[in-house]
């Protein structure tokens, strides 16, 4: 997460391997350096930052309000939504410490902030990404044990402990990071503290065994589990399209199935019939595009010579981390699109906190009257 070249007090530094034990020789600054810093032109400078901008108020407005809907909604608390909630507060925090230091350094095309934040940010984007992930493979097991295991074993408090294990093995693979091992510089090339070139093989271990715990892991289990889901739901779809009067209402829940629509009427969506699968589904497809494309990114940078020292390297490096904190503003959206609890609970506490919106009206006093149904021979009350 530091450059070969690095700028450190004003004065000019030679080359030096990332993550090699010998310290920064520093060089007379001339004016040929000078003129050859990297940066962007000035329409790219004004759109990244008003995008990155953009970026950060989202991101932070829309998971803050996630994270106070879960917080203040005991209705709100099962194992599902404290784990979006724990995504969300992830994402928030990316947003408050490292979205704004690189939002200033797109603007200053220059890293101010010294070097010791520069590790310490290293390590900040690094745990909260990891988090992200971990949050998302979590998820996507838990459906995978629902829909194809027929297993439901995550309780809120189940989920509360996988919380606290991942947040601790975040730390550990993103701590080294902060004490300077792989050692790290100011990076002069990039939006913020990205990793640079190295021939190093201790570096490039390290940035492998991050890349596998971050990204490749994560996206292979969740793309298994994902697969098993979809051919689990299109055989049961099979099964019940055949033998529509032999599924009850129970039995179908059990399978991932369901959908009520009034009493006594049993409504199966052939296309994915969980809405809450196809709302994962929908926050892994983004965790994908956003993410793949900086992974590939990281690790050719670090094998690369010539990539790294390309003169379009700040360009390309301020296009992929806009792509990736892009992820952190929409899945508070997604939240809001696909999940209805969110959505209504977002429409109550927004006048709230933010005392300019106007209070919709009848939203706080809508009450949904529950509709009694028979499910396999039991009276049950659906809302």
């Amino acid at each position: 997460l530091c450059f070969s070249t690095v700028l450190m007090e004003g004065v000019p530094m030679a080359n030096t391997s990332l993550g090699s034990g010998s310290a920064p020789q520093p060089v007379a600054p001339t004016g040929k350096s000078s003129a050859m810093a990297p940066g962007l032109g000035l329409p790219l400078q004004v759109f990244f930052s008003l995008v990155m901008a953009t970026i950060l108020l989202v991101a932070l407005a829309g998971n803050v309000v996630v994270c106070l809907m879960v917080y203040q909604r005991s209705a709100m608390r099962s194992a599902i939504n404290i784990l979006l909630a724990n995504l969300a507060f992830a994402d928030m925090m990316l947003a408050i410490l490292n979205m704004p230091f690189a939002l200033v350094t797109v603007m200053t095309t220059t890293w101010i902030f010294g070097n010791t934040f520069c590790r310490v940010s290293a390590m900040l984007f690094w745990l909260f990404v990891i988090e992200g992930g971990a949050i998302l493979l979590i998820i996507s097991i838990d459906r995978f044990l629902i829909i194809v295991q027929k297993q439901d074993k995550l309780s809120p408090q189940r989920a509360k402990l996988l919380i606290v294990i991942t947040w601790v093995l975040s730390s550990v693979f993103s701590s080294p990071l902060a004490v300077g091992s792989p050692r790290l510089q100011i990076p002069p090339r990039a939006p913020q503290c990205v990793f640079g070139y190295s021939a190093d093989p201790g570096y490039h271990a390290y940035v492998l065994i991050l890349m596998l715990v971050f990204f490749f892991i994560p996206f292979l289990v969740m793309l298994f589990t994902f697969m098993g889901i979809l051919n689990t739901i299109r055989h049961n779809a099979i099964r019940i399209h055949s033998h529509p009067d032999s599924m009850c209402l129970s039995q179908a829940s059990k399978l991932g199935l369901l959908s009520l629509q009034k009493p006594f009427q049993m409504n199966i969506d052939m296309s994915f019939k969980t809405r809450a699968f196809t709302t994962i589904l929908i926050l892994f497809s983004v965790f994908t595009v956003c993410w793949a494309p900086f992974t590939a990114y990281s690790l050719v940078t670090t094998f690369s010579f010539g990539f790294y020292h390309k003169d379009s390297f700040f360009q390309i490096s301020t296009w992929l981390l806009w792509l990736c904190y892009l992820k952190s503003a929409l899945n508070p959206l997604i939240y809001y699109w696909r999940i209805k609890k969110f959505r209504d609970a977002c429409l109550d506490l927004m006048p709230k906190y933010f005392k300019f919106l106007p209070q919709l009206p009848g939203n706080t006093k809508r009450r949904i009257q529950p509709s009694a149904v028979y499910i396999c021979g039991e009276h049950r009350s659906v809302v």
